[in-house]
């Protein structure tokens, strides 16, 4: 026999939890940074910056797992060593300024650079 719960709440006030939920996540700023996919095996790596790490450290994976990373050389070390062999990292965030229209493009840029450099990223990037 089914059973349903007993809430004291309405189905109502769990769609408006939700909604509430849904919009203070949309409107929650996003970390953004630079990140890197390090291949341990070769110490070859992959650094980029983003204004949103969580996603595009996902979409590197998921572009990996599906062989359809727009990087080739990358891909093919992913093929061949696997996965095990890769770390997804996040090197630095940076802090949004609390500026109308403030536009992070120029300051990830200049943190990528310094990252490439740090790394001396040169010959050991994909």
């Amino acid at each position: 026999m089914f059973r349903a719960s007993c809430d004291s709440r309405s189905m109502g006030e769990h769609a408006m939890d939700r909604r509430e939920a849904t919009r203070q996540y949309k409107e929650t700023p996003r970390p953004m940074g630079v990140f890197r996919v390090h291949n341990r095996a070769n110490d070859k790596s992959l650094v980029g910056s983003t204004n949103d790490l969580p996603s595009m450290l996902n979409r590197q994976r998921f572009q990996l797992e599906s062989s359809g990373h727009p990087n080739h050389a990358l891909q093919q070390d992913w093929d061949e060593m696997g996965p095990g062999t890769f770390d997804f990292e996040v090197l630095d965030v940076l802090e949004p300024i609390d500026e109308p229209g403030y536009e992070p493009t120029a300051d990830l840029r200049a943190l990528e650079t310094m990252w490439r450099e740090k790394l001396a990223y040169g010959d050991m990037g994909y």
